[in-house]
């Protein structure tokens, strides 16, 4: 992971610009242009009041103020500039930061998934990096703009008075202070409403994707009782922002409208000194609104960092999420597969605190060999197939291909070389195309096409409405199960690759589709080193050899025959399915 992801926050949001620096100073030189005009208004309509026009400069002051409309022209078009292309550098900016986000989930393992719901990772990627962007548009743009704009008038108000100028501007260190005591309050608020935002993405996420169940099950009450209780904390995190807020807008009002009543009272007072004239009274409440908008932009600002940063926070914490699993130091890529498989005394377990799933696993599987792995559920059947893409590390042991352990070989280049088939198959919302392909981006045609037919799913493609193109809705819902699977398997046969993992296949499937598929399963499995964990014993009968698994360790392994003949494990639980189905 990038290093830059171990520094400050503000280093990390800074470094985002640096893609984009030119377009970053052309905002800023727009800006500071703005900043500019609205400086010199009251200038010129005191050096008007003042001078040009008691002295009949008519000539003059038409030239001024031909000039200062034509500034006001060019305000215009730098103001267009900064809208448009601020916003840009912001969308510029959420694309790269999203983009980054993205390749570094693909990066975390499993584990991270079985912990982290999917809503809540979508509010990240979404809600969080909206108010990322506006703080990356807004933020350094307002914040120069208003720097700019006081700075200025404060110097120009020094040559007109200083007194006065002194005076007005002792305001501004008041709202500094209140600005910055207010300023943790609202982080911790908008921090908490994120959170709370993040908690109704996932339960919206959880009951769209279950709404089909709800339903069967007439639950869609108790699903709405979830919801409004997540909203129910959200609008409470609201109220305390909200609240947060309004005490910091209040403040900011009063400190506004305090300096234009500092304005007339002060400057009366030293008009009654024979220290200002009117006309400079008139020009200090030029700019006393002049630099009213600026505090306003300072005060969006503040509110757009707390949020931004709130979204930022939360992003750069999963940035620092490292992998469970990651590729060696010296891993290399995995060289041509044979398909030989070795499991040397291996245990693991998902949780340090619990019992291990499995515990002290020998197991060879030769090349070209398949074996079958049954065994009561809970057993570790599954878990067994996911070492060995290293899906999951193993804790004790080694797991090796071809002689060369899984660890010391790219992540990449080892699950290119292994095909897996499960129960519950996901297909992308796309075309029946598409979700073939998947397993071969590069396929042409006609190797898509042969793929279907190997699956024994082309016959049923061409029946779609629209064929290849046929879209499959979400997660596949348009298909059946078994048009399904056997789309996964034309997958599989795209990608060729020399290890296939079938698991719980077709345990889904009733027993006329599971039998109309086991053909296309036994020509994928031609030439392979297949793994097939069931819990229909009548699939693996053909497999070289079975393994049973129970309470986390291998019971006893043999053949079909060899198996029942010894009347153990195997024998008694084929005799427990053949019960079950009489």
């Amino acid at each position: 992971m990038n290093n830059r992801f171990d520094q400050s926050h503000l280093s990390i949001f800074a470094s985002y610009y640096k893609p984009h620096w030119k377009l970053f100073a052309l905002d800023l030189i727009c800006a500071l242009g703005i900043a500019s005009v609205d400086l010199a208004f009251p200038f010129v309509s005191r050096l008007s009041m003042q001078t040009l026009l008691p002295q009949t400069l008519y000539g003059t002051f038409f030239t001024v103020m031909a000039i200062l409309a034509g500034a006001y022209v060019l305000k215009g078009v730098l103001n267009f500039i900064v809208t448009y292309w601020g916003h840009m550098l912001g969308a510029y900016i959420e694309t790269d930061i999203r983009g980054d986000l993205f390749s570094h989930i693909q990066d975390l393992s499993f584990r991270f998934f079985d912990q982290n719901r999917t809503g809540h990772l979508m509010s990240r990627a979404t809600s969080d990096l909206f108010d990322i962007t506006e703080l990356a548009h807004h933020g350094p743009e307002d914040l120069f703009i208003s720097s700019v704009t006081l700075l200025g008038a404060f110097c120009i108000m020094l040559t007109i008075q200083w007194e006065l100028a002194l005076a007005v501007f002792a305001v501004v260190p008041v709202f500094v202070v209140f600005t910055v005591l207010q300023r943790r309050r609202m982080m911790g608020a908008s921090a908490q409403v994120k959170q709370n935002m993040a908690g109704i993405n996932g339960e919206l996420e959880s009951a769209l994707s279950g709404m089909r169940t709800a339903k069967a099950f007439a639950n869609e009450e108790a699903e709405l009782s979830k919801f409004q209780s997540s909203n129910r904390l959200f609008r409470s995190a609201k109220r305390g922002y909200y609240k947060a807020m309004a005490v910091y807008q209040s403040g900011l009002e009063f400190c506004m409208g305090i300096m234009s009543v500092l304005v007339i009272a002060f400057g009366g007072f030293l008009i009654m000194e024979g220290k200002l004239s009117y006309i400079d009274l008139i020009t200090f409440s030029l700019y006393v609104s002049t630099f009213l908008t600026p505090i306003r932009k300072l005060s969006a600002f503040v509110e757009q960092f707390m949020q931004g940063m709130a979204g930022f926070t939360r992003f750069v914490e999963l940035m620092r999420t490292r992998p469970d699993l990651t590729d060696a130091e010296d891993a290399v890529a995995l060289p041509p597969v044979e398909g030989d498989i070795l499991m040397d005394d291996i245990s693991f377990g998902y949780n340090p605190q619990e019992p291990p799933v499995l515990e002290h696993i020998s197991l060879h599987i030769r090349k070209g060999e398949t074996v079958a792995v049954v065994g009561p559920s809970g057993g570790g059947k599954s878990t067994l197939c996911q070492l060995i893409p290293r899906f999951y590390d193993v804790s004790e042991g080694r797991i090796l291909i071809d002689g060369r352990d899984v660890r010391s070989v790219t992540q990449h280049s080892l699950r290119e070389n292994i095909g897996i088939v499960q129960q519950d198959v996901f297909l992308f919302a796309g075309s029946v195309y598409d979700n073939i392909r998947y397993g071969k981006p590069s396929a042409t045609d006609e190797e898509i096409i042969s793929a279907a037919k190997k699956a024994e799913i082309y016959n049923d493609i061409l029946e779609m409405p629209d064929g290849f193109q046929t879209y499959v809705g979400e997660r596949g819902i348009m298909l059946s199960g078994g048009q399904k699977q056997r789309i996964s398997i034309a997958r599989i046969f795209l990608k060729n690759p020399p290890i296939l993992i079938l698991d719980e296949a077709t345990s889904a499937l009733d027993a006329v589709t599971e039998a109309r598929i086991q053909s296309a399963f036994d020509a994928l499995c031609v030439g392979r080193t297949t793994l097939i964990i069931a819990h229909r014993l009548s699939t693996v009968r053909n497999a070289n050899r079975i393994v049973v698994i129970d309470d986390s360790r291998i019971m006893e392994q043999g053949s079909h025959q060899s198996l029942l003949s010894s009347g153990g494990a195997y024998a008694r639980l084929v005799s427990a399915q053949q019960s079950a189905s009489s």
